[in-house]
């Protein structure tokens, strides 16, 4: 088997000693890979230090050069139109890689087929969600641009990202919901950890605040408002006979909505021995207390209103009552208004080794 070629585009503003740093640990841990890096309108110094750094490159470098500061996400659009190799890799330069950071990214592509891939950081500069306890692969729909894997054939389908949404959260979440439309997965990986310092910021509060606004509405306009579920099942439900209820939640959680599955002992006990815990970042399971199941189950409910005003209740299985809460919708309304495509249940967490 052929190993895949990969691409690393970095996008470069200025900070010419933060970057250098951040692309001399590129060559260092991953030689193999081609490096792109987009001079975005930066200063003389720093395009200098770039052209020296280039230079000695050969075929292995390309250094693009723009005559003023477009912005980050066309200066990242620009690197990938260069990109011809079956991965391409954005690395931002206030991120620090490691020994075997770019393996582990094509290695967790390579096992879940997933088309973006993103590591786990370490530092102020970045949080991605949390992973289940156990698990060292996830699916998740937040990724971030501090570093971030993209497959050849993905971007071909999906297109280029869009420059008129912020260079952050609302970009990213369209890109994902896009490709997941296409039917490409979307990961996120603690067996590499990355060093990322907090983003330089730049412009006024105002203008970010009014662009972040401005991106919100665009993604909700385009794609809708993502929900919050809470599931119950009921205590008679038998977990074996559930694969197709959460087959519909992991395809609405790959559409950018979020799950609490409150489980009675033996469900939790079956789900996780499924490794459905590990599916997806945006599923969580709860298990029920067994002394005070309904006292518990009221709680917890109690607590997801508090935290999401707009939770919707579903009963999970045909025919169960969702206890105290009339207004709970049957799963078939789901199912209904988040149209499956390809959902499968055959990327299940992937456990830490020991």
């Amino acid at each position: 088997m052929n190993k895949p070629t990969v691409d690393i585009i970095v996008p470069v503003w200025n900070s010419p000693f933060e970057t250098r740093a951040c692309l001399a640990a590129i060559l260092k841990h991953s030689p193999e890979a081609r490096l792109i890096i987009v001079d975005n309108g930066s200063s003389r110094e720093t395009e200098l230090m770039l052209e020296e750094f280039s230079e000695p490159l050969g075929e292995l470098g390309l250094f693009i050069k723009t005559e003023r500061n477009l912005g980050l996400i066309p200066a990242i659009n620009m690197g990938l139109t260069r990109s011809d190799s079956d991965f391409a890799v954005i690395v931002r330069p206030h991120v620090m890689v490691n020994d075997g950071w770019l393996k582990v990214l094509l290695d967790t592509a390579e096992a879940t087929g997933a088309s973006i891939v993103s590591p786990m950081f370490k530092g102020t500069g970045t949080m991605l969600p949390p992973l289940a306890p156990g698990c060292a692969v996830m699916e998740s729909c937040t990724v971030s641009f501090a570093t971030l894997l993209m497959r050849r054939e993905m971007r071909a389908l999906a297109g280029a990202f869009n420059e008129n949404l912020d260079g952050g959260e609302w970009c990213l979440k369209e890109y994902v919901r896009r490709a997941a439309s296409k039917g490409y997965l979307t990961c996120i990986t603690n067996r590499s950890r990355l060093m990322c310092d907090p983003e330089p910021v730049f412009g006024s509060a105002v203008r970010r605040l009014e662009m972040r606004h401005n991106s919100r509405s665009a993604y909700l306009a385009a794609w809708g408002v993502s929900r919050h579920y809470v599931v119950y099942f009921g205590k008679e439900a038998d977990a074996s006979k559930l694969s197709d209820s959460i087959k519909v939640i992991l395809d609405g959680a790959r559409r950018g909505h979020r799950f609490t599955l409150l489980l009675h002992r033996r469900q939790n006990s079956y789900f996780r021995r499924m490794g459905w815990n590990g599916l997806h970042t945006g599923i969580e399971l709860y298990g029920i207390s067994i002394w005070f199941p309904q006292r518990d189950l009221r709680r917890r409910v109690a607590l997801l209103q508090a935290k999401s005003p707009d939770l919707l209740a579903v009963c999970g299985s045909d025919g169960i009552h969702f206890p105290f809460i009339e207004t709970a919708i049957p799963l078939g309304e789901i199912i209904t208004s988040i149209p499956g495509n390809s959902t499968t249940l055959n990327t299940p967490c992937t456990e830490v080794p020991p």
